[in-house]
């Protein structure tokens, strides 16, 4: 798998919700569930590689 050259390593929920394709309290719920977030005051970043290997968790294999 080859990654984009200008992926973001942290995104904020609104954007990484549009990232994933799933609703904002979806995408915050996992993002919590995986650690992967980081709250400095008011603002709230994921870390994309963290959160993408817990969504790895979930991969259906046939």
């Amino acid at each position: 798998m080859q990654r984009n050259v200008n992926k973001k390593r942290f995104v904020r929920y609104k954007e990484g919700a549009e990232m994933y394709s799933m609703c904002q309290s979806k995408f915050e719920k996992m993002a919590k569930e995986a650690q992967a977030t980081y709250k400095l005051d008011k603002l709230v970043l994921v870390n994309c590689d963290i959160f993408e290997e817990y969504l790895e968790l979930y991969r259906q294999r046939t």
